[in-house]
């Protein structure tokens, strides 16, 4: 059943969950845009920003890393007057952009000129964590975490009455809404005060007095909230947590992405290479590997054989999080994030089912909107990202013309066609069939 872009609504109920065994699944990696019907949202595989229709991403990260001072060492210690201030420049900067969208078609112009929309979040969170001395994951890093989020929501809030006050609510706030027999149900509260079907309400009075998320918000500044009732806010959404991948690594000097912990302080990172056959191995460190290198120890290695050089124990990495501090640190975040939250739950390859099976029913309990988890898996595809051990670890077979069998650890060099390469990206490209195609 596809539900139409329109106003309907309709409610599955699940009546049983009956446990049928374990099935092997094939899980592959597929080319091109894999999107499906959720719950009458078109949506893509990234979580971080559902959209109506003709919406549009506008997001942008802060790089958290900027604000520690003093780090790894016991004065330590994060500048939140500086912070709140880049989040208050920021969420203007991003408003501009509403004005040079750019975007082609009318409906989608119309749509973000309407709202106002835009989609703040953060990137190096684990290495930021790292750089105070805190284990991500820890009770410490998750009360930091919601701090914060919730200073960068507060001030984004702040920053939009300010703007409201300066150039305007978002047009939609602007208008009146005729009160439905549906809103009163979800919505008691309305009736408490006094609101009947067929009342009309400004969207700004919908929008603050009436949304579970800005009722949260009246609990810290209810004098804002008040004002933003009266007002109207030049936006309607303000943050949205991104994967940030590629401008972690390319801006941020491989800062941790996104909510994420770091994937490992020293690993592999395969890039297509113009004029090479397979994807090229490179080594890659840490931000915070990186910045301890700088300020306390030039030798220090995840691997280091003497003591003296080896990393502090809260240099931790996505693998020795368990999935349940996984799901905890984002439901930190979850509760100050209007839109939602790219996040990844590292297991192992032999994660028990019962256990993998657990994770999502916490991840529900604890009010997540989404969930992924990712497992190592080199029958699937090699990716992008691998740590040595990995490698180390995983024997790739290779059958030659005469029938014998070479068998090779992912790290080894091989001598094919002409060219060097690694066991681990030779057998991708061949099995994937791009071998000779970049």
């Amino acid at each position: 059943y596809q539900r139409q872009l329109n106003r309907e609504r309709f409610v599955a109920r699940v009546e049983s969950v009956v446990d049928v065994g374990v099935e092997a699944v094939y899980d592959v990696h597929v080319p091109g845009i894999n999107t499906f019907d959720a719950n009458g949202l078109h949506v893509h595989n990234c979580g971080e920003q559902p959209l109506p229709p003709y919406g549009s991403c506008l997001l942008g990260s802060l790089n958290l890393t900027k604000f520690v001072l003093d780090p790894f060492t016991p004065e330590s210690r994060f500048d939140w007057e500086t912070f709140c201030e880049t989040v208050g420049i920021f969420t203007r900067m991003l408003d501009n952009v509403v004005e040079i969208n750019g975007l082609p078609l009318q409906q989608q112009q119309d749509e973000i000129t309407s709202k106002r929309r835009h989609g703040m979040g953060y990137l190096g969170l684990g290495s930021t964590l790292t750089m105070l001395g805190m284990r991500y994951g820890d009770k410490e890093s998750v009360k930091f975490t919601e701090r914060v989020t919730r200073e960068m929501a507060v001030e984004g809030w702040r920053m939009g009455l300010a703007l409201g006050k300066e150039k305007g609510a978002a047009p939609i706030l602007e208008k009146e809404y005729t009160v439905t027999e549906e809103m009163l149900r979800l919505r008691p509260e309305m009736a408490r005060d006094g609101i009947s079907v067929g009342d009309k309400l400004q969207g700004k009075v919908l929008h603050t007095r009436y949304s579970r998320y800005m009722q949260q918000l009246a609990a810290i500044d209810p004098a804002l909230v008040d004002e933003l009732a009266e007002v109207g806010c030049r936006f309607t959404h303000h943050t949205s947590i991104a994967p940030t991948g590629t401008i972690a690594l390319s801006l941020a000097n491989n800062a941790s992405n996104g909510i994420e912990p770091s994937f490992a302080h020293q690993y592999s990172r395969n890039i297509i290479r113009e004029g090479r056959k397979t994807k090229e191995k490179l080594d890659v460190y840490s931000f915070e590997l990186l910045a301890f290198r700088q300020y306390i120890d030039a030798d220090a290695s995840p691997f280091a054989d003497k003591v003296r050089n080896r990393l502090p124990d809260y240099f931790i990495t996505a693998q020795d999080i368990s999935p349940r501090q996984h799901v905890d640190m984002q439901a930190a975040a979850q509760k100050w994030i209007d839109s939602s939250i790219s996040k990844t739950i590292n297991v192992p390859s032999d994660f028990p089912y019962d256990d993998f099976k657990d994770i999502y029913q916490y991840a529900y309990e604890k009010g997540l909107k989404g969930c992924t988890t990712f497992r190592f898996n080199p029958e699937a595809f090699q990716g992008v990202l691998v740590t040595e051990q990995d490698l180390e670890n995983t024997i790739y077979s290779f059958t030659l013309e005469d029938g014998a069998t070479v068998r090779l650890k992912g790290n080894e060099e091989v001598e094919y066609d002409g060219e060097m390469h690694t066991a681990a990206n030779l057998y991708d490209a061949l099995k994937e069939g791009y071998y000779g195609k970049f």
